[in-house]
């Protein structure tokens, strides 16, 4: 997926918005930025399907050699698909974050937090004033 037609949160999840079969399906992630602060990454924890998210719950864990983040739900809705194979491979996390790194697709019942996410642009500069 090209960066430039995602949407990002502040902390530091990307989205991917699709159609598939009718309905409106969330493909997310975390970010290159992220995932290379976080640096040695020793474990994912990632939820199974089925479970329903509300928009900025956390969903699942990922453990560095320096820290333990949460992962949140940018959107609310029934996770349809979870990348659970990412937590015997890794490095696809950290190779292809925004391809086959991703981590849960969602069946979007609530995306009233979109209008609260930002383009990659935007995403850029927070990242800059991060550092």
């Amino acid at each position: 997926m090209k960066q430039e037609d995602l949407l990002f949160t502040q902390t530091h999840e990307w989205l991917h918005l699709s159609e598939e079969d009718g309905q409106k399906v969330a493909t997310v992630g975390l970010t290159d930025f992220a995932l290379k602060q976080l640096n040695d990454l020793v474990f994912v924890d990632l939820p199974e399907t089925g479970r329903t998210l509300a928009a900025g719950e956390s969903f699942g864990e990922i453990e560095s050699v320096k820290s333990v983040s949460d992962i949140y739900s940018p959107v609310g809705g029934e996770i349809v698909d979870s990348n659970t194979s990412l937590s015997e491979n890794l490095d696809r996390l950290s190779n292809d974050a925004y391809g086959d790194g991703w981590l849960i697709k969602v069946n979007v019942t609530d995306d009233s937090s979109l209008s609260e996410m930002m383009s990659f642009a935007d995403y850029q500069k927070q990242c800059e004033e991060e550092g």
